[in-house]
């Protein structure tokens, strides 16, 4: 009996720490009973620590020798199967000692040699990582492709997406309007369907995987730690990764176009720190994101408040000092715009009908996705129907559940089969408007881009996006006077200067305005009437300062009058042939306000010439006038007469 009561108490007095179980040794962050072990002797509640082998308990010397020095000073011996020894003693601590350096030194050797192992298998392509949705590994461990056709179809769909309208969010957006969801795996690895958000899409773009590819090495540990101590990881550039294996899983896109999809960084809302151009989005000014200052060098923002203009404001943002320039957008977009067109034109044909094919590729992929949608929620509400035939009717709870997932699933299959109705009316919609309308005037009307860009159908971001297929940036010089300086840098390297005049407030900040005023004044005093000086100003290379193409009579006017100079046979009235209308004319046959004819033109569904006098004329043919009159009464929405010109008559002064 009291050989049991002393085995009891000695069994009372010997505490097991087991906290660390299945952790690494090579650091106490994360071992809670290995500081409880620390803290304890430190308080003189240890005087013996057993263990099987000592140099498991630490295989970091910053670790292992704080230890030995606590367990000396209060006394405390380590035990293992070896032996006992004394932290205290000479002799102790120098066989503690060593036995921590080379703990220390075998952590280091079986680090090594599982690292070695694991890259080589990784340089042969053979390191079993987890892999992505859609790709799987038959039994014999071999990659395949997902056997789920939906899978593969939806996958094909995103890049197929992305490379048409080349930004994650806009991808995101048709799928989400369309009602087709992302594939992805859950943290047990099962596939599951969920809404596509924009990071879903982007890791599938950016895998390169879906390439083919075998990629170990894409993130390296950075100089900040994470919120638990591990350092975090950030992403290597692709010409950084470690090991790539090309050809080693089923591809869904070839590796170029994998390379086109990670160069896209125009997408990136900080284009203004990164210095990319921006993805193009609806608003006027046409050089948004790719327009640099010509005197700074530095990006220039876009300002819309007070009129469209680019303005170069880094210096005053950094170091207060005033900013460099801001030039009026409207000029400089229109002569930007018209040399993009002639760089465009002989291969205008060749474009559109390349759009045309990319935009049917498209639609067949969503319409297909859509009928794999179909067909993946009807077998999903035929399982559900089949679970619930099988139940036990009498058993409610459980039938009451299946019944309540049958119904959901018949619910959205009636709403993926009205979406598949909606989408498949539309279609032949727009196959009409762009099959014949489109094809029919490409085939008929070469050289006609001009039109299409100043259609208002074709959006500002469709505009932009053209722009950028041909432009990599413009850079742009005020000047001094009224010219400024475009210097359009073209994709390839090419490099063409274009001098834009523009508006000035007054005749003297012209280049040539002393010298136009004098001349003006020349032919002033010798009787010629306002509109022939402004008609012999304009052959000479002047203008006026609110007009890049010629010089206005009410600027002659002006400036005639500012000098005193006064002429009394002016002469304000015109007249042409019977064969054309005027404005004036043209509403009164039709007995309408001529107020409304200008306000079609002026908003661009009646398409028409000006005549080099400013003035508005109308073929006096049956044809013009009814086309004029349905476009009153709202038979047809749209009327282009440019295609149709009156023929060029004499103008007779009165």
């Amino acid at each position: 009996m009291a050989s049991e009561q002393r085995r009891r108490a000695a069994q009372s007095r010997v505490d097991v720490i087991d906290a660390d179980l299945g952790l690494s040794a090579a650091s106490a962050a994360k071992r809670n009973g290995f500081k409880e072990l620390v803290g304890r002797v430190g308080l003189s509640e240890i005087g013996l620590i057993l263990s099987i082998d000592v140099t498991r308990l630490a295989r970091n010397c910053s670790d292992w020798y704080p230890l030995l020095d606590i367990c000396g000073l209060r006394g405390c011996l380590i035990a293992d199967r070896d032996g006992v020894y004394d932290p205290g003693s000479a002799n102790g601590r120098l066989l503690l000692g060593l036995k921590g350096t080379i703990s220390e030194l075998e952590l280091h050797t079986i680090r090594s040699r599982l690292t070695a192992g694991l890259l080589a298998k990784a340089e042969r392509g053979e390191l079993a990582l987890m892999l992505q949705v859609g790709l799987t590994r038959d039994p014999s461990g071999v990659v395949v492709k997902d056997p789920d056709l939906a899978v593969q179809e939806r996958l094909e769909l995103v890049f197929q997406t992305f490379l048409k309208f080349r930004t994650v969010a806009k991808v995101m957006r048709v799928l989400n309007d369309r009602g087709l969801a992302l594939p992805r795996r859950d943290r047990h690895g099962e596939l599951r369907w969920a809404r596509a958000t924009v990071s879903a899409v982007a890791a599938i773009l950016k895998n390169p995987a879906y390439a083919g590819a075998f990629v170990y090495g894409r993130t390296r540990p950075s100089a900040t730690a994470c919120e638990g101590g591990s350092p975090a990881k950030v992403a290597r550039p692709i010409d950084e990764w470690r090991i790539v294996v090309k050809d080693r899983y089923p591809p869904y896109i070839d590796w170029p176009t994998y390379e086109n999809i990670r160069e896209v960084r125009d997408n990136r809302a900080e284009y203004m720190r990164i210095k990319t151009r921006g993805a193009p989005r609806n608003g006027e000014l046409l050089l948004h994101g790719i327009v640099w200052c010509g005197r700074c060098g530095h990006k220039m923002y876009v300002r819309y408040k007070g009129g469209g203009e680019y303005v170069c404001n880094h210096l005053r943002s950094h170091t207060g000092l005033p900013a460099c320039q801001h030039i009026r957008a409207s000029r400089v977009d229109a002569a930007v715009a018209d040399a993009f067109l002639a760089a465009l034109a002989p291969a205008e044909i060749d474009a559109l009908s390349r759009a045309r094919r990319a935009q049917q590729q498209v639609e067949k992929a969503l319409r297909s996705s859509a009928e794999r949608e179909l067909e993946r929620k009807r077998y999903t509400a035929a399982l559900a129907e089949r679970q619930f035939n099988r139940v036990d009717p009498d058993n409610r709870l459980v039938a009451g559940e299946l019944e309540r997932r049958w119904e959901a699933a018949l619910s959205e299959v009636r709403a993926a089969e009205e979406a598949l109705a909606r989408q498949a009316s539309a279609e032949p919609v727009m196959q009409m408007a762009l099959g014949k309308t489109l094809n029919s005037k490409v085939v008929t009307l070469s050289g006609r881009l001009p039109q299409i860009w100043a259609d208002d159908a074709t959006t500002d971001a469709h505009r932009k996006a053209l722009l950028r297929c041909l432009v990599e940036k413009v850079v742009l010089d005020r000047g001094e006077h009224d010219v400024a300086v475009a210097r359009i840098v073209w994709r390839g390297g090419a490099v063409t200067e274009l001098e834009v005049k523009m508006k000035v407030n007054s005749v003297a900040k012209l280049t040539r305005g002393e010298e136009m005023r004098a001349r003006l004044l020349d032919l002033a005093i010798a009787g010629m009437p306002d509109d022939e000086i402004a008609a012999v100003l304009t052959q000479e290379g002047h203008r006026s300062p609110n007009c890049a193409e010629k010089v206005l009579p009410i600027t002659v006017q002006r400036i005639r009058l500012g000098a005193g100079i006064r002429i009394t046979t002016q002469r304000n009235r015109w007249t042409h042939k019977a064969t054309s209308l005027s404005a004036t004319q043209l509403a009164a046959r039709l007995n309408i306000p001529v107020n409304w004819i200008y306000v079609q033109i002026r908003q661009k569904r009646l398409l028409i010439d000006r005549q080099p006098t400013g003035a508005y004329l109308f073929q006096n043919s049956p044809s013009v006038i009814n086309a004029v009159r349905d476009l009153r009464n709202h038979t047809i929405r749209h009327l282009d007469l440019r295609i149709i010109q009156p023929q060029q008559e004499g103008y007779q002064h009165v």
